[in-house]
């Protein structure tokens, strides 16, 4: 449902969002989110544009966030990256559908159910999410909770 781009990005976000203590640089950013470095880069510059993200560069330089993570929805990132596809209008576009028929209203109803989770959720709530396994945690049994295949 999502593209990886977004994910990628959701990914970048967390971890700024979940050490705020100075910056990040994109080699640290990476490292921690599993994501390529060349495409870290790509998907930090609209977040940046944005205003979700500051970037400071020399020698104490990378990136951090640049609002509060209480003040970051999910739908903030996802519609800076890949925002999501309402429909409007007929996709086919067929002229007879001056309104949406049955099956594109019900599709795009539940594209909106989709659209109010991720606005009504924000960073913060993830990082508070009471479950034992954190985002992007790290890759150690010890420390992610991995479970293996027998």
């Amino acid at each position: 449902m999502l593209s990886q781009t977004v994910e990628y990005a959701l990914r970048a976000i967390v971890v700024l969002a979940a050490d705020r203590s100075s910056p990040w640089t994109t080699q640290a950013i990476a490292a921690r989110t599993l994501v390529p470095q060349d495409y870290l880069n790509k998907v930090l510059q609209p977040l940046t544009r944005a205003g979700l993200v500051s970037a400071q560069r020399g020698r104490n330089g990378g990136f951090t966030l640049a609002r509060a993570p209480e003040a970051i929805t999910v739908l903030d990132v996802i519609s800076i990256v890949d925002p999501l596809r309402r429909i409007n209008h007929c996709p086919l576009g067929l002229k007879s559908h001056s309104s949406l028929c049955p099956l594109h209203r019900k599709l795009d109803e539940a594209v909106g159910v989709v659209e109010e989770a991720f606005r009504s959720t924000t960073i913060a709530d993830i990082l508070a999410n009471p479950s034992p396994i954190r985002p992007l945690c790290e890759r150690t049994e010890s420390l992610c909770h991995v479970q293996t295949a027998n």
